[in-house]
């Protein structure tokens, strides 16, 4: 008898342990494996948005919502175009790589969604409002100078300010609209060296402000960067706004830092920080915090987590990027929010509509290469793997032009055809040295060619392989593998880019129909 009842305890272990596996599954750092820096979070009731940074990209300032801050979603973007001058529209021999709009900051105050931000390019601080931040539309301003790295704050006497600076901190007061610099306003120094808490010995300056009101205290996160050391959360805490601020350092582990504090409705909390993370870009991480002798705690004994007992993640696919037939159905936007143009967009040179089912990318102008091409259209890259695909016809492409998949950094890789008066060649262009070098072609008889790029981010191995098709089955590598490397001047994770461009004249044209994405690669 002892022996039946075990056989059947253990046949109901079996049978409960898949249930037991899945109520077991937890949430993992990073939250988001793709290229989403300088988050701005806030929650209204039980719904969270977040703002982060894309710099050069058009659209800008993406827009995120979730229920359980890991499963996230874009909704918008603050603004279309952040202005319309030669470095954004890559004319006259300009860009704006590396530089744009830089951290967001994310507020909700009286009804109004604020996001606020900064360009070096339009030496300007923007400022975005709207009452319905799933929906807009956004109002804009502007005002000089560009408040570097800037904490907008709504104080509870009304009052509005900025923290801003790098190093030295300062408080500005706006007016009550946050529309710009209130004339006779508070204007001060609020930290005279807030980098001096993780040893004020050189490095990077603390910036990445980011000041929060709890139970009536303000505490003020920068990040920071010791020479010799890591990337550390600073933590600031006051009685009254302007000071004076005692500081500690929050979080030294693993280089995640630059962030904020987040409540769930249940009264717990967390912060969140991003981590330099390779090719791929920088990653968001979420870091549990308790609340000890009034200071906010970050971390497990000072670590930072690998799984949260928060959800789990279903993936970042469609929420974060997004395939892509082509098709529109009545009423539909003409691009999927996943997409982002580098640089600001020729409007009239694109079209899904001109071709049913397809993507047009019409050339306007020659160029001399792929990063100083216009119209190129933009996702993010995934990780721990990810794969981008396309399918290609070049029908009503001209001598001179080149048309295909990329992967968009400063040392770039690119699949495609190209043309040579009636000669169609499909090439690879490799630019792992940052000097692009063409290093393969094979003659192209047909029309229509597929192409797809594989990427490795796993154990930050960050490479990735090409490959062609003639019937969209049966692919062969082709060229080299490229050694994806996150450079500065980009300062930005690699992202697929579909482009077209003209080296002898304009008027041609390429066709693109799908785009598809996936989390894995060949083999797996």
């Amino acid at each position: 008898m002892r022996y039946f009842f075990a056989r059947i305890s253990i046949a109901l272990a079996f049978l409960f342990v898949p249930f037991l596996v899945k109520a077991q599954k937890k949430a993992v750092n990073p939250v988001i494996y793709a290229d989403v820096p300088d988050m701005s979070m806030i929650r209204v009731g039980d719904t969270y948005y977040m703002s982060s940074t894309t710099m050069h990209m058009s659209p800008g300032v993406p827009i995120m919502k979730s229920k359980d801050l890991v499963n996230w979603e874009l909704i918008g973007y603050a603004y279309d175009t952040l202005a319309t001058v030669d470095a954004l529209t890559l004319t006259n021999g300009k860009n704006t790589y590396g530089r744009g709009s830089w951290a967001s900051s994310l507020r909700y105050h009286k009804g109004v969604f604020y996001v606020t931000t900064f360009a070096q390019t339009t030496g300007k601080t923007h400022i975005y409002t709207t009452n319905n931040i799933e929906k807009g539309p956004w109002r804009s301003v502007s005002f000089k100078p560009d408040l570097h790295d800037h904490s907008l704050f709504f104080d509870d006497d009304g009052k509005v300010y900025m923290v801003t600076g790098g190093g030295k901190l300062r408080i500005v007061e706006l007016n009550a609209d946050a529309s710009g610099i209130k004339p006779g306003g508070i204007d001060q120094t609020l930290i005279e060296n807030a980098s001096l808490p993780s040893g004020n010995n050189g490095g990077l300056g603390a910036e990445g402000s980011q000041l929060f009101k709890v139970n009536g205290k303000y505490y003020l996160f920068n990040i920071t960067w010791p020479r010799g050391g890591m990337r550390t959360v600073v933590i600031h805490r006051a009685d009254k706004i302007t000071g004076p601020y005692e500081g500690r350092v929050g979080l030294q582990d693993k280089g995640v830092a630059q962030g904020g504090l987040i409540d769930k409705p249940d009264g717990t909390w967390y912060a969140y920080l991003f981590r330099d993370f390779g090719a791929v870009g920088r990653v968001p991480y979420l870091v549990p915090v308790k609340w000890e002798d009034g200071w906010p705690v970050l971390g497990i004994n000072g670590k930072v987590p690998d799984t949260l007992d928060l959800p789990v993640s279903r993936g970042l696919l469609p929420g974060i990027v997004s395939p892509d037939e082509f098709t529109r159905k009545k009423g539909e936007p003409p691009l999927p929010l996943a997409w982002q143009w580098n640089h600001n967009p020729d409007n009239a040179l694109w079209s899904v509509t001109a071709r049913k089912g397809y993507l047009r990318l019409t050339t306007g102008r020659i160029d001399t290469n792929f990063l100083m091409a216009r119209n190129s259209l933009t996702q993010r890259t995934i990780g721990p793997v990810c794969t981008g695909s396309i399918a290609l016809d070049v029908s009503n492409m001209q001598d001179g032009d080149f048309a295909g998949l990329g992967l968009l950094q400063k040392n770039y890789g690119l699949v495609g055809v190209k043309l040579n008066g009636k000669s169609k060649t499909i090439v690879m262009v490799n630019a792992t040295t940052d000097k692009p070098i063409e290093v393969q072609s094979i003659v192209l008889n047909q029309q229509k060619v597929f192409f797809k790029a594989e990427c490795v981010f796993s154990d930050k191995k960050d490479v990735a392989n090409f490959f062609y098709s003639l019937d969209g089955k049966v692919w062969t590598s082709l060229g080299t593998q490229l050694k994806m490397t996150y450079t500065l001047p980009h300062f930005m994770g690699y992202r697929f880019a579909l482009f077209n461009y003209a080296t002898k004249k304009p008027g041609g044209s390429a066709d693109f129909d799908y785009f598809h994405i996936t989390d894995k690669v060949s083999g797996e």
